[in-house]
């Protein structure tokens, strides 16, 4: 690692200016910062000086995401030798011969993404001349786990650069956004083409024609109610779905080392699923249509409410930022999630919309929070110089 070290500092003044490249530096500085940390250090000003910088917090999200992704690959391969009525003879065999379907599956989405979103990353660092910031590798890793196994790529890739540029860069960058952009990703895929993500076209690569496999909540949305997987099925992650979205398990192993290393917000976590579940049994209180007569906790673990209330609810630059908003705003999410499925089955995944709608009332959100403290303080205040008086 010296010698790697030793080599790049070598190569640094021909990416500086007056030397041969100086075009590329942001380029070369993207590069040396993700292999090493900076050798420089804040010169003037007053910060905050931690050891967790914004590269080490991403590498934590992406530690956490883990689970999900690899047992998201193992899904998808054993979705498919589901459908395909395959027998395994041996545990090595199935969970060898499923990994390599999925990976066959998910490695091309996971490239897609990265390739894509970097290469605008890079390029609108080198136009504005700013540094690469490390905001997409989280972004990366999130756009595969939320979509289909068979997505086309190329769809993929038009809604990555969807997510960059209108999520991200317009708004001036890592830390500048308002909306999630891997939702952003969703959402375009969503409303362009509806058939590759609302469960008309299951989401199994290669089904056989004899087998349904239609997602849990395609089944609620459409009355389908007596097939439903069991909640052990569906809290275990063995159903249709996205990537990385079916096993709550593993979703909730992240969430654990989210919250240990300080990362995901705590507060904001149990409060959507808190809003989600009262919500769901207002819900089964009225019992008008099959989605309100679905067990308050079935929701907890339907489609993408645990991944968006732990990967996606929690973004640090789209949530509430203070502690009683994080409060509202997770109650709100889940309360909503719930509340769009139930009451319009046309948007089925109610996770996404809640999440979004939310990013933007977020903001006014810590406003009202700030001012209702502003209040109470000066109202303390006021009343302890009319009792000194």
């Amino acid at each position: 690692m010296k010698f790697l070290r030793k080599f790049l500092d070598k190569l640094e003044p021909q990416f500086k200016k007056g030397g041969k490249f100086p075009y590329l530096e942001s380029t070369f500085d993207a590069f040396s910062s993700f292999l090493f940390v900076p050798n420089h250090t804040t010169q003037k000003g007053s910060h905050i000086r931690d050891a967790i910088d914004l590269k080490r917090t991403m590498s934590m999200v992406i530690l956490a995401l883990m689970p999900a992704l690899i047992f998201g690959i193992w899904n998808v391969g054993h979705q498919h030798y589901l459908s395909q009525g395959q027998v395994f003879h041996s545990i090595t065999d199935m969970l060898f011969d499923k990994l390599i379907f999925g990976i066959i599956k998910v490695l091309p989405l996971l490239i897609v993404s990265y390739v894509v979103g970097l290469s605008i990353e890079f390029a609108f660092a080198q136009i504005r001349g700013h540094k690469v910031n490390e905001g997409f590798l989280v972004t990366g890793m999130l756009i595969p786990l939320i979509v289909p196994p068979d997505i086309p790529l190329w769809m993929l890739a038009l809604a990555t650069a969807f997510a960059v540029i209108i999520g991200k860069e317009v708004f001036g960058g890592t830390g500048m956004n308002i909306f999630n952009p891997a939702l952003l990703a969703r959402a375009f895929l969503f409303f362009s083409y509806p058939a590759y993500m609302s469960g008309d076209m299951v989401w199994i690569a290669e089904k056989a024609d004899a087998y349904s496999g239609a997602t849990p909540l395609a089944m609620v949305a459409s009355g389908e109610t007596t097939h439903l997987p069991s909640f052990w099925d569906m809290f275990v992650g063995i159903i249709p779905g996205s990537v990385g979205e079916t096993s709550t398990i593993a979703i909730l192993i992240g969430a654990v080392f989210l919250i240990f290393t300080g990362i995901g917000s705590v507060r904001i976590m149990i409060s959507v699923f808190a809003g989600g579940y009262l919500t769901g049994l207002l819900f089964n209180l009225w019992g008008a249509n099959s989605y309100m007569m679905l067990p308050a906790h079935y929701h907890l673990v339907i489609g993408g409410f645990a991944f968006g209330a732990v990967f996606m609810a929690t973004d640090p630059v789209t949530a509430a930022q203070t502690n009683t908003g994080k409060v509202i705003y997770g109650l709100l999410i889940g309360a909503f999630a719930v509340l769009i499925r139930v009451l319009n089955p046309a948007y089925p995944e109610g996770m996404m919309l809640s999440i979004l709608l939310l990013n933007t009332f977020a903001p006014l959100i810590d406003h009202y929070v700030i001012e209702a403290h502003i209040k109470r303080r000066l109202k303390r205040s006021n009343l302890v110089k009319t009792t000194n008086h």
